[in-house]
């Protein structure tokens, strides 16, 4: 039996948890976005003001899985959400009910911070993430798209050009 736990990031999981967004952004055939630092990311989550904060799962030890979330707000609610930004378990990690585990985890502190929800995203091809998180009781939802200004666009429409 693997013994697993799940606790907060701390500095010295930078280079783990680096690794896997690497890993992560290739399962996602995304790699090419990938401007990530160990450095960078060091400055989001234990800098000044941190802009996001992680936690971690390890299997006997080892670093095996990580979620990386922030607060968002509804205005609906008037509530604060928990945003779980990624969530990724090491490919001969799975099948072992540790994403499971880090949402229970997740989900406890969106419940301990008094959040309205708890809220992610995943790519519509990615049939079984949908599945686990239909699963777990995540509802997909089909009407919303996320729109995204980034680069050149977001350049041209701080400076009033878009």
């Amino acid at each position: 039996m693997t013994a697993f736990t799940i606790r907060p990031a701390q500095p010295q999981d930078i280079a783990h948890i680096h690794a896997m967004i690497v890993e992560l952004a290739v399962f996602e055939k995304l790699e090419h976005l990938v401007v990530a630092t160990p450095q960078l990311l060091h400055e989001a989550l234990f800098g000044v003001k941190p802009s996001c904060e992680a936690i971690v799962g390890e299997a006997d030890g080892e670093v095996v899985t990580f979620a990386l979330f922030f607060h968002n707000f509804s205005t609906f609610l008037t509530r604060k959400g928990l945003y779980l930004e990624d969530l990724y378990v090491k490919h001969a990690q799975r099948g072992k009910g540790f994403g499971r585990q880090m949402l229970v985890a997740l989900a406890r502190i969106a419940k301990e911070r008094q959040c309205g929800r708890f809220e992610w995203s995943v790519l519509d091809w990615n049939a079984p993430a949908i599945a686990f998180y239909e699963g777990v009781g995540a509802e997909v939802m089909p009407e919303w798209r996320i729109c995204r200004v980034a680069g050149e666009a977001l350049n041209a429409l701080a400076a009033g050009k878009a």
